[in-house]
């Protein structure tokens, strides 16, 4: 059964990877005039974005990579950046 969720609901959820970390929280979606392009995930405390990423804000996931909208969101580990910039340019 297709469960609905208001936009509204979706602020401030919390997103795991597949395999169950912390990845940040739901800033804002990205919408087209029919569909959801992309979710503004936020960077919050002890989460894997923090980790990875250090002092950015945030990413943009696209709707292709999320796997599940429930009580979570869950997303694809293709969504996971592998290195934090300052890494790759080292």
């Amino acid at each position: 059964m297709l469960k609905m969720e208001r936009v509204s609901d979706v602020y401030d959820m919390k997103v795991f990877t597949e395999s169950g970390e912390y990845f940040g929280d739901v800033e804002e979606l990205i919408l087209t005039k029919t569909k959801i392009a992309g979710w503004r995930v936020k960077a919050t405390k002890n989460s894997f974005l923090t980790r990875m990423l250090g002092s950015a804000k945030g990413v943009v996931v696209p709707h292709q990579l999320v796997k599940s909208v429930g009580d979570v969101i869950i997303i694809s580990k293709a969504a996971v950046p592998s290195a934090a910039p300052s890494e790759e340019m080292a």
